[in-house]
């Protein structure tokens, strides 16, 4: 039998509709959670439910709900449909979601968005819809959750689907190909099975038919190379052995490869994954290569191994749209210079300007070349990088494009690159 292919799922919403219980029941459902830790999520979720948070870009209820134990337990989970492998990336609050969703390894291919029948929308379900949307998730599936508390009502879902429809259209999903399914997580209800003798009205998948209707993104070998470097040893008798994740294109043993930005060049003598010899690598692969003709001190971590006929973009300046998620005070245009963190590269880079403000709600402009920005902000920015640093269009390179800002031990924000401006090469 071949193996199944692997997506990342995120979950979000606002954060007493039951992202939670939806999440256990599936985990339950599939077989990947004992009976136990169902019962005992339950029973957190019934505490929880009595209490409603405004939680408007806070940290707070993440605090809270770990020290409830609540969805601690299920932060990183694995399961399985009958067509897909899925791990769950779990969005208890934004902190953790951005950072999930920005780091490499756990880039979401898919959203499920949880929105309560019996609460509606709320300012967490546009927000985090809109930042799955910034950041770039195309896949969608809706939940309408706790219809066992509206009674199973026909009236009251379409209303809410009619609503939810409305709100997503203006964000920019394409709504024709996203399901919109009304269930219990509670009851179990249009999860694993659909569930005729509540919902007969309701005709479209349940919530695990909806996840392998999913497409499996394609994978980027039909792209340039790009490798971003995690990082480079010497070993003894190896020479320089480069580590790292291969975003897009191949790698192959006698390819000539450049490093960017610092141009160092040299040929691949062998390529290990699991100390295994690879005669080729692809999108996907952790690998560590050898490489001859590179000096150790020529290359570090943040590089991008491409080859020399189509290298990695230098990019001298870049444009970008972003999200302020949790600033202090507020972010000024021209002065403010934070680290940024693009693949694996971190670099100090300035904004230089904030080109407009855009409503979070719908992506209307509704300031343009304001003096700040701040928290729950959405603003396309110009970005001056402080010394050289590869980065591509998030078009092109989803995986080079996509960017946290940190400043004061914390993410302050996050975005997507939309246009860069090449570094001229002497």
């Amino acid at each position: 039998m071949a193996e199944k292919e692997h997506m990342n799922l995120v979950f979000v919403g606002h954060v007493d509709h039951g992202k939670s219980t939806t999440v256990g029941r599936i985990l339950y459902e599939t077989g990947a959670l004992p009976e136990n830790e169902l019962r005992k999520l339950k029973e957190e979720a019934e505490k929880v439910g009595k209490q409603t948070f405004e939680f408007a870009f806070t940290m707070d209820t993440l605090k809270e709900e770990r020290e409830r134990g609540l969805t601690i337990d299920i932060s990183h989970k694995d399961f399985q449909t009958q067509k897909y492998f899925f791990t769950i990336i779990d969005a208890p609050g934004h902190r953790d979601f951005v950072k999930n969703m920005i780091t490499g390894a756990s880039q979401a291919d898919a959203a499920v968005l949880i929105c309560s029948a019996k609460e509606g929308i709320q300012p967490q379900t546009k927000e985090h819809a809109f930042l799955a949307k910034v950041l770039g998730i195309q896949q969608l599936i809706v939940a309408v959750n706790k219809m066992d508390a509206v009674k199973y009502d026909r009236v009251k879902f379409e209303e809410m689907k009619s609503q939810l429809t409305t709100l997503l259209k203006n964000i920019g999903f394409k709504m024709d190909n996203v399901p919109i399914i009304p269930i219990s997580a509670y009851d179990g209800a249009n999860i694993a099975k659909k569930t005729p003798d509540k919902t007969d009205w309701y005709n479209g998948p349940c919530l695990l038919e909806a996840f392998d209707l999913l497409t499996v993104p394609k994978k980027s070998t039909d792209k340039p190379l790009r490798m971003p470097i995690q990082d480079v040893f010497t070993i003894t008798g190896h020479g320089t052995v480069t580590v790292g994740r291969i975003e897009t294109g191949e790698l192959k043993p006698g390819d000539q490869v450049v490093f960017m930005p610092s141009g160092a060049k040299g040929e691949v003598k062998s390529i290990e994954m699991h100390h295994q010899q690879l005669s080729k690598a692809k999108p996907g692969d952790n690998v560590g290569f050898n490489v001859k003709g590179v000096d150790k001190k020529d290359i570090r971590r943040g590089e991008v191994v491409g080859h020399p006929d189509n290298p990695p973009t230098v990019v001298s300046e870049f444009k970008a749209q972003i999200v302020v998620l949790n600033h202090p005070t507020a972010i000024p245009k021209g002065s403010y210079t934070p680290v940024f963190h693009i693949h694996t590269a971190q670099v100090a880079c300035t904004i230089t300007e904030i080109l407009e403000k855009k409503d979070p709600k719908s992506g209307a402009t509704l300031q343009k070349n304001p003096d700040f920005i701040k928290t729950g902000d959405v603003a396309i920015v110009k970005v001056k990088p402080t010394r050289p640093i590869v980065a591509e269009k998030f078009s092109d390179y989803p995986q080079l494009g996509r960017f946290a800002i940190r400043d004061m031990g914390q993410t302050v924000a996050a975005g997507v690159i939309l246009d860069v401006v090449k570094k001229e090469t002497s």
